[in-house]
C-alpha cells in the first residue's frame, strides 16, 4: 500500500516483487565458456540455458566465448554415432549464444568478475582430451589461460557436469564435485570421473545433484548437473545454486 495524499493505493504483488528483485540485482560481469552445441559433442544445451537464465535473474551482464577450433567429431544425436561432418566449436556455440559469441582467445579476465563453464561432452572432447585420455588429458591452451587468469586474479570460477575436469587438470590441488563416486544403480552413470579427478591431484567431494561444493581457497564452485540421471528441474536448481554462490563470491 502506498499513501498519496489521504488515499491509499494498492500495488499488485507482481509489481512489488519485481521492484524488490530489481533492487537486489548483482549487475556482475560474467563470462560463459561454451564448447559447441549438443550434449554428445558440445555444450549441454539445458545446462548452458540454465546458466543464462539464472544469470539473467541476477541482472548479470554475460559475455559468451568459445575456442575457434574444430570439434573432435560430430555426433548424430538421433543415433549417438559419429558422422563424417566437420564442425567448428565457435560456429556451433553461436547457436546457443544467438550469434553473440567471441573467440575464447580474446577473453580478458580483467573485463569480468567471474567465469562459468557449462558441461556437455564438448568439455571433455573440444575443451580438453579427457574423453579419450582420461586423467592424462590435455586442456585447450585458451581454456588453460582463462582458468589460470581468473584463479590468479582471485575471481570465482563455476563449473558443472563434466567441466570440473578442466580445473582439476589446470589448477593443482583444487576441490571439486562431479556428484557421486558410486554409480548407485545407474543414477550416477559417470561416477568413475571422481577417481579421475583425484588421479589429477584434485580432491573430490560427494554431493547430490542440487548441491554445490565450494573451494573457498580457489573460489571454485561446482555442481553435478547431468552427471546424474534425474529430473530436469533438479539440474536447473543445482545450477541455480552454483550461479548464486559464484555471484556471491564476486562481492566478497
Amino acid at each position: 500500500m502506498l499513501q498519496r495524499g489521504k488515499r491509499f493505493i494498492s500495488l499488485p504483488y507482481e509489481v512489488i516483487r519485481r521492484s524488490i528483485h530489481a533492487s537486489s540485482m548483482s549487475n556482475g560481469r560474467v563470462a560463459l565458456v561454451l564448447s559447441g552445441c549438443g550434449v554428445y559433442d558440445g555444450s549441454e544445451i539445458h545446462e548452458a540455458s540454465a546458466c543464462l537464465v539464472h544469470l539473467s535473474r541476477h541482472g548479470a551482464s554475460v559475455g559468451m566465448y568459445a575456442p575457434d577450433v574444430n570439434q573432435m567429431h560430430v555426433i548424430d544425436h538421433t543415433k549417438g554415432e559419429p558422422t563424417q561432418e566437420e564442425r567448428n566449436v565457435l560456429v556451433e556455440s553461436a547457436r546457443i549464444a544467438r550469434g553473440k559469441v567471441e573467440d575464447l582467445s580474446k577473453l580478458n579476465a580483467n573485463n569480468y568478475d567471474a567465469v562459468i563453464f557449462p558441461g556437455g561432452f564438448g568439455a571433455a572432447k573440444n575443451l580438453s582430451t579427457f574423453a579419450v585420455d582420461g586423467a592424462n588429458c590435455k586442456v585447450n591452451e585458451d581454456v588453460q589461460n582463462t582458468l589460470k587468469a581468473f584463479n590468479t586474479a582471485k575471481k570465482p570460477i563455476g563449473l558443472c557436469c563434466i567441466a570440473p575436469v578442466l580445473a582439476a587438470k589446470t589448477l593443482p590441488g583444487v576441490q571439486l564435485t562431479v556428484g557421486s563416486d558410486n554409480e548407485e544403480g545407474g543414477r550416477w552413470p559417470y561416477a568413475g570421473t571422481a577417481k579421475a579427478l583425484t588421479d589429477m591431484g584434485a580432491k573430490h567431494h560427494k554431493k547430490d545433484v542440487t548441491e554445490i561444493h565450494v573451494d573457498e581457497i580457489n573460489l571454485i564452485v561446482t555442481t553435478p548437473a547431468f552427471m546424474c540421471e534425474t529430473a530436469l528441474h533438479e539440474i536447473f536448481d543445482g545450477i541455480g545454486n552454483m550461479i548464486d554462490k559464484v555471484l556471491q563470491l564476486t562481492k566478497s
